[in-house]
């Protein structure tokens, strides 16, 4: 983030974050500056996940930590076509980046999946650029246990703080609806069913039908508002550059002083 700021502060254009852990290609720069620079994204970032040939070099911990982390955020920052949230190998036009709340980003490994919940907020365009795994004898400093319970957390104050600004507070939508009325749904089914299986154990007397019906249609009602939910969601990420909005924007602010 010290980085942004200089790069800001000194006029640069696009700035590439590069890890010192000697697993990333500075020959791959091109590829990442490309989308930015011909207009088809406001941000890049690495994707070991593209040669199934290659990501068997990676450790199956972190093979399996990174898709299980990939899913979660996938839900907390919009970006459903996205894999790999943890790679560090990034590039963002500072047009961009001058827009983000530096203060509020979170440091360490966190980071970079919190940049991805922090761009949608901003309806940034993201871009995966394939890379290739590479791994030595270096031994890595992140712990799955210390960081899970960080993670969990942080993905859903994410999620939550995504769902109210695109959904209630900038706008609304069916989807708006949706989220709210499948919850309450589905919860009602599961508590109403639940209470209604317990009582028919202990009195030993078959459920009636209509309680049966009523608990099993609230379920089925509530999962498939969700789902439609999760469908607009997922239609929602962001496709239209904000860099080249952002840059104009600054040009007429310019002239009007």
């Amino acid at each position: 983030m010290a980085g942004y700021r200089a790069a800001i502060s000194d006029g640069v254009d696009i700035v590439v974050k590069v890890d010192g852990d000697g697993q990333m290609d500075p020959s791959l720069i091109p590829a990442f500056i490309a989308p930015i620079l011909s207009g088809e994204a406001d941000y890049t970032k690495g994707n070991r996940f593209f040669d199934l040939e290659k990501i068997r070099q990676m450790p199956a911990v972190r093979l399996f930590g990174n898709a299980v982390l990939s899913f979660m955020t996938k839900f907390s920052s919009g970006y459903w076509d996205l894999f790999d949230p943890t790679n560090g190998y990034t590039a963002i036009h500072t047009a961009v980046a001058r827009h983000l709340p530096f203060k509020d980003i979170s440091e360490r490994y966190f980071f970079e999946t919190d940049m991805l919940f922090r761009l949608n907020t901003l309806k940034a365009v993201v871009v995966d650029i394939p890379m290739d795994a590479s791994y030595g004898d270096e031994v890595s400093n992140l712990r799955i246990k210390d960081i899970l319970g960080e993670f969990l957390l942080k993905h859903a104050r994410n999620f939550s703080k995504r769902i109210f600004y695109n959904y209630y507070l900038r706008d609304l939508s069916i989807a708006s609806i949706e989220l709210p009325l499948g919850l309450l749904l589905l919860a009602f089914g599961v508590v109403f069913g639940g209470v209604k299986w317990v009582e028919s154990i202990q009195t030993n007397t078959p459920a009636a039908t209509g309680t049966i019906m009523l608990a099993t249609l609230t379920i089925i009602l509530g999962v498939q508002f969700i789902l439609a939910f999760i469908g607009h969601d997922i239609q929602s990420t962001p496709r239209k550059v904000m860099h080249n909005s952002a840059r104009i924007l600054g040009v007429v602010r310019s002239e009007n002083h």
